[in-house]
């Protein structure tokens, strides 16, 4: 295995015009000499080959397409050329085309001269796909430059120059056009690579300079000023300041960090100066991760595209038996043989694959780019197309329908004392603790702005029970309701009923008093998300059956939650096997079950389910690596989207594989009376092609985020 990594080299490829053609680059790079295996990354321009074997040698293999080849690692600049410059030949091709119809009106059609202006206008717009076609011709490969090269040689030999010109120049702008639209596909790809900066300011001892990012260690220190991107992972270790996340997690609210905090390659630092400790190596950082998942995922065939791809198969051979049978039976049986060669012209060029074979590809690139600019990771086109079947969603509470962090939600108080006055004293009280409540308290009181230099003296832990400490000389405990039992304090029946009836609301009760009296009580819990309880709505109106609250919650507790966020069902008492086997049985029920939770305790249920969607992957090694979808801004807000998205997507697809076997449907028709021409049939095969590409294009609106 370790051998076989050390034979693997990744490059970038610069030409790729079709899926088709990537298809016969990856087989002829599998034939070469030191070659044990190719894959070929279409969506994301890339190959990966195992073996010995250099860029200049797999250029060979892809001679006919004139690619480019370029280590996966280098930087590459980008051709800025115009788009008439890159498709010089194309405007050519149409003058000469032009020339000839000039020619033919004041010469007549048989003029010599029009014939050779056709001529070159067929030269100069088809030569790359003549030397293609006819190559794979020699090795019997049908594809669309193998129909084509053989419908406008066949028009050129029975002295339809006019329509072979006709038929190359509107073939060169289809794929002119194609290669356009399929680079602003891969755009969402490039504009991530180019999020982070190469280089940033470092910091060793009291010097600073700019470093390349490649050369950066783990444990720099890197400075970064106000309206600067940050170049790599890390710890701020001084100074606090706004960074817009937007980039890697799709919030479009700046998020405060200061020391301590956890900050990401690509972010941008909007005010204060800060220092980062370098935790990751440029190829680990977080941003890193997303482009490599990304691109694996654009790779991974989802299933309409490997059906396509296996119809395509078998449909191009067919297409050119059936054209062939049209042009030689016929005139066997007394037909004019020029009308019936023509004809079978006109059924090669409509019978071209490129409208069905491109149709779900681009969707499948464009959706999964979209959905990275928003901050959601899918994993691959299997798992975008699967989010879209979703019946019934699975969640864990804490962390995921909940904060997963106790908060402050009840505070009454008994007796004439404010609860700002009390606030400030608990506040006082709980700085010296170290129990996780202790903080639900702390927070609550900066909110409501009590005063937080209390002196506090005589502080004891009661272990189990709560702690003890005076203020201003009066001894005051915070604990559990048993420890003001054991204090044998004056606990009403007022207050025992509040006690009680905060804890079926599934909270945890603290109570603050003197050894006498109880002053207050302090309901904490791990308080539910603001954008739970609509998530769950809109879940059930874009057509989820079935939405479960899963948790480790006592069933009473449980139910308080899951009536508050409409959720149809409450699972509670639940350990992780449990969480388990409960997926298991919901998938007997259900075609598609997605389960949401953390990535990290929910990794056994995410897995058995048909589709794992992990929270907050930002940073989290586990959930990049467990779910199938990750969202990056720890924003449940996100999962409607993502159906939304997947289900727009194979709507999409169908549009475009009805729409490119509708018009071949219809061409064939036409061919019986006589009525499909060259000309037409070109138009009919570009307009497909075009209209399958634009189609797909609409999936990269953002708009999707909104509907």
């Amino acid at each position: 295995m370790q051998q076989l990594e050390a034979q693997k080299h990744v490059y970038r490829v610069q030409g790729f015009t079709c899926t088709n053609c990537a298809a016969i680059f990856e087989k002829n790079v599998k034939n070469l000499p030191g070659v044990t295996d190719a894959q070929v990354n279409f969506g994301a321009s890339k190959i990966t080959v195992f073996g010995n074997t250099t860029a200049g040698e797999l250029e060979k293999a892809g001679a006919f397409e004139n690619l480019k080849l370029t280590p996966d690692k280098q930087r590459i600049a980008e051709n800025k050329e115009p788009f008439w410059k890159k498709n010089w030949n194309v405007f050519v091709s149409v003058l000469g085309m032009a020339g000839g119809y000039l020619l033919a009106s004041t010469n007549g059609d048989e003029s010599l001269f029009s014939a050779l202006a056709f001529a070159a206008s067929i030269l100069v717009g088809g030569y790359r796909l003549f030397v293609k076609g006819i190559n794979n011709l020699l090795r019997f490969q049908f594809d669309m430059s193998t129909l084509m090269t053989v419908a406008i040689i066949g028009a050129a030999a029975i002295g339809e120059w006019g329509e072979g010109a006709v038929v190359v120049v509107l073939f060169a702008i289809s794929e002119a056009l194609e290669r356009y639209s399929m680079q602003k596909a891969r755009q969402s790809i490039r504009s991530l690579m180019d999020i982070a900066p190469k280089v940033a300011l470092i910091k060793r001892g009291s010097v600073e300079w700019t470093v390349d990012v490649d050369q950066i260690q783990v444990g720099d220190v890197m400075v970064v000023k106000p309206g600067q991107k940050l170049a790599m992972d890390g710890v701020v270790i001084k100074g606090t300041s706004t960074l817009n996340q937007a980039a890697i997690t799709g919030e479009s609210i700046p998020v405060t960090k200061t020391v301590d905090d956890e900050v990401f390659a690509g972010t941008l630092n909007e005010e204060g100066l800060l220092e980062v400790r370098v935790t990751k190596r440029v190829d680990d950082t977080t941003l890193s991760k997303i482009i490599h998942l990304v691109e694996e995922a654009q790779a991974e065939r989802a299933p309409s595209q490997a059906f396509v791809d296996r119809f395509a198969k078998y449909y191009t051979p067919a297409i050119m038996a059936i054209a062939i049978s049209t042009a030689i039976i016929p005139p066997l049986f007394g037909a004019d043989w020029g009308e019936w060669i023509y004809r079978g012209l006109s059924l090669l060029v409509v019978g071209c694959p490129c409208a069905l074979v491109i149709s779900t590809p681009i969707s499948i690139v464009t959706a999964i780019g979209n959905a990275a600019k928003n901050g959601v990771l899918i994993k691959g086109g299997i798992h975008l197309e699967e989010a879209g079947r979703i019946t019934a969603v699975a969640f864990d509470k804490t962390g995921t329908l909940t904060n997963g962090f106790p908060e402050v939600t009840d505070f009454a108080v008994f007796g004439s004392r404010g609860e700002s006055e009390l606030l400030s004293i608990a506040a006082a009280i709980e700085k010296g603790s170290q129990h996780p409540l202790a903080s639900a308290v702390m927070r609550k009181a900066e909110q409501i702005g009590a005063d937080l230099s209390l002196a506090v003296d005589d502080f004891q832990s009661l272990i189990g029970k709560g702690v003890k400490a005076s203020v201003k000389g009066q001894p005051y405990f915070i604990g559990s309701p048993n420890l003001f039992k054991e204090l044998q304090a004056d606990i009403t029946e007022t207050i025992s009923e509040q006690i009680l009836r905060l804890q079926t609301q599934g909270k945890t009760v603290i109570v603050f008093g003197t050894e006498y009296e109880v002053l207050a009580l302090i309901a904490v819990a791990d308080a539910v998300r603001h954008s739970s309880k609509a998530v769950i709505e809109e879940l059930h109106s874009i057509g989820v059956q079935k939405t479960i609250m899963l948790t480790g919650d006592n069933q009473a507790a449980a139910n308080t939650i899951g009536k508050q966020l409409g959720v149809v069902e409450v699972k509670a008492d639940l350990l992780p096997q449990h969480k388990l086997e409960y997926i298991k049985q919901l998938r007997q029920s259900y075609s598609s079950v997605a389960m949401v939770g953390d990535g990290v305790n929910d990794a056994p249920a995410l897995a058995a389910s048909s589709v794992g969607i992990a929270m907050g992957g930002a940073g989290i090694d586990t959930a990049l690596e467990t779910a199938d979808i990750a969202l990056m801004a720890d924003d449940l807000r996100k999962l409607p989207y993502t159906i939304k998205l997947s289900k727009k997507t194979l709507a999409v697809i169908k549009q475009n594989v009805a729409f490119s076997l509708g018009i071949k449907l219809l061409a064939l028709i036409l061919i019986v009376p006589g009525w499909l021409t060259l000309w037409l049939a070109i138009l009919a095969d570009m307009g497909a092609t075009l209209l399958v590409t634009f189609n797909s294009l609409r999936l990269q609106s953002r708009r999707l985020n909104r509907d």
